[in-house]
């Protein structure tokens, strides 16, 4: 992972992030796109993001989580992918959620969405704006700008020092939980292609027991990773 003002280490971030989004998360609330997984990226036709925002999303996230180092990265992993599913379904019109007033986005995160836009609303306004203060700040929109602008971009964003309206300043710590979700969730969600993330990590996906193995300390799980739907790496 690009290194970030107040983000881990890529290593660390990756194994810290996996236990809570490797089979949930907003993934969860997705509908699987059996065909997503099987169309390269520059082949792939989104069903909720426009152009633009399509290379926002791309650009983004291969620098939050870069195909440089010994893991697969975010565009490796088809993270692209999964965010914009997420947006064209109930997770972006936040379907299930309470989304009514009073919002305020000053307070901690912990109170919840405090935004009246839901995400994919937070997405279609946010990327433009962001775009507009690359374009200012540094000559060109966020996708067409040189990996260390645009690591200097999210770094911006992250501290708050890109201006936007109150109800789109989620938008950088959205991208970033959607793009780990993207990177651990089940690949039935169009990210975690060929569950690469798991077999870096380690982790065994939704195998159904491994009771004996809690208990065995620093002896490294022998089995690979399986899906929900059973397919295994």
């Amino acid at each position: 992972m690009t290194d970030l003002p107040g983000i881990p280490s890529r290593r660390n971030f990756l194994k810290a992030s996996a236990a809570t989004v490797a089979l949930v998360g907003v993934a969860a609330q997705a509908k699987a796109k059996e065909t997503a997984a099987a169309v390269p990226l520059d082949e792939y036709k989104p069903e909720y993001l426009n152009a633009v925002e399509w290379a926002f999303v791309m650009a983004a996230t291969a620098r939050l989580i870069p195909s440089e180092g010994d893991g697969p990265g975010a565009l490796e992993a088809r993270v692209p992918v999964f965010i914009d599913l997420q947006l064209a379904g109930d997770y972006g019109t936040a379907e299930d959620w309470y989304m009514a007033g009073p919002h305020d986005p000053t307070v901690a995160a912990d109170r919840g969405w405090q935004t009246p836009l839901n995400p994919a609303e937070v997405y279609r306004k946010a990327i433009p704006l962001v775009d507009d203060w690359c374009r200012t700040t540094h000559g060109a929109i966020f996708a067409e700008l040189e990996a260390d602008k645009q690591d200097a971009t999210l770094t911006a964003l992250q501290k708050g020092e890109v201006t936007l309206p109150p109800d789109v300043t989620i938008f950088f710590t959205t991208l970033l939980a959607n793009t780990k979700e993207g990177y651990f969730a089940d690949p039935m969600y169009g990210g975690n292609h060929g569950m690469a993330s798991w077999v870096y990590i380690g982790f065994p996906g939704a195998r159904a027991a491994f009771r004996e193995w809690p208990t065995r300390h620093n002896i490294k799980y022998p089995l690979g990773p399986v899906s929900i739907k059973g397919e295994r790496a």
